[in-house]
């Protein structure tokens, strides 16, 4: 998988989007307290479970690769000319 240059960025991103959209959907909601570990997980499964993204093989899961899979999500959700898309 090849890592964006912003891809941090995109991540933060994508958990508060992803806090509001679990929060919608009635899965429930994401405390500040909770880890970041914990967020991107719960998130990330939420989105696999509703088929918005493919999930990761078994032997490839992990925080790094969900969040890779939160990143690229976050980045078709976002308008083409938001700051987190233009010049990559």
């Amino acid at each position: 998988m090849s890592k964006n240059k912003r891809e941090a960025e995109l991540v933060k991103k994508a958990l508060v989007v992803g806090a509001l959209y679990v929060k919608k959907r009635g899965y429930g909601e994401i405390e500040a307290t909770d880890s970041h570990k914990l967020k991107v997980e719960y998130i990330y499964r939420a989105l696999v479970e509703d088929k918005l993204i493919q999930p990761l093989a078994k032997q490839d899961i992990s925080v790094p690769n969900m969040e890779h899979k939160l990143a690229l999500w976050i980045t078709r959700q976002l308008p083409s000319d938001h700051p987190l898309v233009v010049g990559d």
